[in-house]
């Protein structure tokens, strides 16, 4: 379970994420939804400590965010962040391998190789694991950032919009990976989405945040609603049953 207790960041007196509680569950994948500024990333980067919590706490499978040693959160807990800043010259299988750095440190050992291949194979990179980053598609590349994180082994993944800059077709693929991780793997996915409709497609769970607020958190069917969404967006939306569930029209 992922539990923020009364979390809050004040960047200035007009910008303040929280406070905010609310209790995670473990397993399955759960979105942040909501408008540009209402705190999405703001509190993913804080879960996953790559941001000061000004107050409150933030616990992960029991752990607090703030004062658990780096190498036992690594070992947890993984994100990805929207800015990837790896040296391009890398290969698709150095990248990945980088996954294992909390317990290998930096000396692979032939069971940190095992596991790099494994995730490698699920996400479709074998015959690109040789390919330095710069001679990849943008999906292609997304696919190994995110592959890496999944090779950290941890039963907490944080995705910062992983869709950004992909098409239809690459962000639909994208998440029938994540989808499927979540259940053979039994991983927790926290994930920042800013389409609607592939929140309501794959996600258990919605968390939709206003105002550096939780509006309205619960499954697809209580968030999906004409009344909910055109509230937390502040515009018109209109929710119509799709053929694989409902759709939210602008």
């Amino acid at each position: 379970m992922i539990e923020l207790d009364r979390v809050r960041k004040v960047y200035n007196p007009e910008v303040v994420i929280g406070p905010v509680s609310l209790e995670l569950p473990a397993g399955g994948i759960t979105a942040f939804i909501g408008p540009n500024g209402a705190g999405k990333s703001t509190l993913l980067t804080m879960v996953g400590r790559l941001l000061g919590i000004d107050e409150g706490a933030v616990r992960v499978a029991g752990l607090d965010v703030s004062s658990t040693k780096s190498a036992d959160l690594a070992r947890v807990l993984s994100i990805l962040r929207q800015e990837n800043h790896f040296i391009t010259r890398l290969t698709v299988r150095q990248l990945v391998g980088f996954g294992r750095f909390p317990y290998s440190h930096g000396r692979l050992t032939a069971d940190d190789e095992r596991i790099i291949s494994r995730y490698i194979d699920f996400f479709a990179l074998g015959d690109l694991e040789g390919r330095h980053l710069d001679e990849l598609s943008g999906g292609q590349r997304q696919r190994a950032y995110v592959a890496m994180v999944l090779c950290q082994e941890t039963d907490y993944v944080l995705l910062d919009e992983p869709l950004n800059n992909l098409d239809i077709a690459h962000s639909v693929e994208m998440m029938n990976h994540l989808e499927r991780a979540a259940k053979e793997f039994g991983r927790t996915v926290l994930i920042v989405l800013h389409d609607i409709n592939f929140a309501a497609r794959y996600a258990d769970r919605i968390c939709a945040l206003k105002d550096g607020s939780v509006f309205r958190f619960g499954p697809p069917a209580e968030i999906m609603r004409d009344d909910v969404l055109t509230a937390v967006f502040g515009t018109p939306i209109q929710v119509i049953e799709g053929p694989s569930g409902p759709l939210a029209c602008y």
